[in-house]
């Protein structure tokens, strides 16, 4: 169905951010989960990585630190900076490694997956610009 010419289209977020926003997100799920494994093997020898925290809080505070930075980080992408933050934020997620070590095979996933977010959402935006510029019958009009 084809919109009337008065007809208002409502414009498309970006996808860069979408994917970006959505991907600090799962991190934030992961960095718990991984944070409720450091506080269960806390007292079991040999489990830990190379960096092991004195104790039950510094575990919980580290985790919740961290989760949390990733929540709001995911809600800032879309703003100047937001990308670089979210990038900045990658190592620490990788360093909780250190903690747990098979954060540095899940983390490396998620870095992974937050660079092809970026790409993939940065083409996908210019593309979607690429076909409303050919066809403004359909872009969303301008307040």
């Amino acid at each position: 169905m084809r919109p009337s010419p008065g007809d208002r289209i409502k414009p498309k977020k970006p996808a860069k951010a979408q994917f970006a926003s959505t991907t600090l997100l799962l991190e934030a799920f992961l960095v718990v989960f991984a944070t409720l494994v450091a506080y269960g093997l806390r007292d079991v020898p040999y489990s830990r990585g190379p960096l092991e925290l004195p104790s039950a809080t510094s575990i919980w505070l580290v985790g919740g630190v961290l989760a949390v930075v990733l929540v709001v980080l995911s809600r800032m992408v879309g703003t100047p900076g937001g990308y670089v933050a979210g990038s900045v934020v990658q190592v620490p997620v990788l360093a909780f490694g250190l903690v747990v070590p098979m954060m540095f095979v899940v983390g490396g996933l998620f870095v992974v997956l937050w660079v092809v977010s970026i790409r993939l959402g940065g083409r996908i935006d210019r593309e979607r610009a690429a076909y409303d510029a050919e066809h403004p019958e359909t872009a969303p009009n301008a307040d």
